[in-house]
């Protein structure tokens, strides 16, 4: 029984951790790749430096999660990538907490691009 309810409570904590941050929309890679050169947009790349020197979309600038991210415009959509989603997940919840409203997430990251 209580092996059950330790399972119960891990997967509800990862359920927790992928539910979306409200506000922040959500898109696929391949939807990524649509918009990937629109120059009204901003692209974060928030893996470490090492991790983007190895493989990186050259339209996203490599800004690592914990770094100052309130010296980017307000005025254009953010869009943010890491390796899996996790790390760009809370960087735009971040970026919603410094007043940014239009922050958007790539699902998968660079795993799935």
């Amino acid at each position: 029984m209580e092996t059950i309810l330790l399972i119960a409570v891990i997967v509800a904590f990862f359920a927790w951790r992928m539910k979306p941050v409200k506000g922040v929309k959500t898109i696929s890679t391949a939807q990524l790749k649509t918009m990937i050169n629109d120059k009204d947009k901003v692209f974060v790349d928030v893996r470490t430096p090492a991790e983007y020197k190895a493989s990186n979309v050259k339209q996203f600038k490599n800004i690592p999660l914990g770094s100052d991210f309130s010296k980017l415009p307000k005025g254009k959509e953010i869009v943010v990538i890491c390796q899996s989603g996790m790390r760009s997940k809370q960087a735009c919840n971040q970026l919603k907490k410094l007043g940014y409203e239009q922050v958007t997430n790539v699902r998968g990251g660079m795993s799935a691009y």
